[in-house]
């Protein structure tokens, strides 16, 4: 019994060195889309409602003030660029640019509302 619990130990030793810990267990992601258009609260809603119809979507912040959109995707979840941009600019809106962060979704949200300065400034 003793010679098979370290033969685990040593197996996962060397798988999780092999592969990494991000295999095992995928990082949620983050990403901060900035987006021209947005004028209203409704403008703000229809995106947010258009995002967390995405399967992969977890959670949605819209920034009407700073023409944002902060979304987190759920665990080993992903959504492509180009899936973004479609249902934003199917909506009627333009995307200025996408980036994936490591930030948690909190995170980003609180740098969002704390910016100072406007997306199209």
């Amino acid at each position: 019994m003793k010679n098979l619990s370290i033969v685990t130990a040593t197996f996962f030793a060397v798988f999780v060195s092999a592969f990494g810990s991000t295999s095992l267990h995928a990082a949620q992601q983050t990403l901060r889309i900035d987006v021209d258009g947005l004028v209203c609260a409704f403008c703000a809603q229809g995106i947010e409602k258009k995002m967390k119809a995405q399967v992969a979507t977890d959670k949605v912040f819209v920034s009407l003030e700073k023409k944002v959109v902060a979304l987190s995707l759920k665990d080993g979840q992903d959504i492509t660029d180009e899936k973004i941009r479609s249902e934003i600019t199917d909506a009627g809106y333009a995307v200025r640019g996408i980036t994936r962060l490591d930030d948690s979704f909190d995170a980003l949200k609180a740098k969002i509302k704390a910016s100072k300065v406007k997306a199209n400034e």
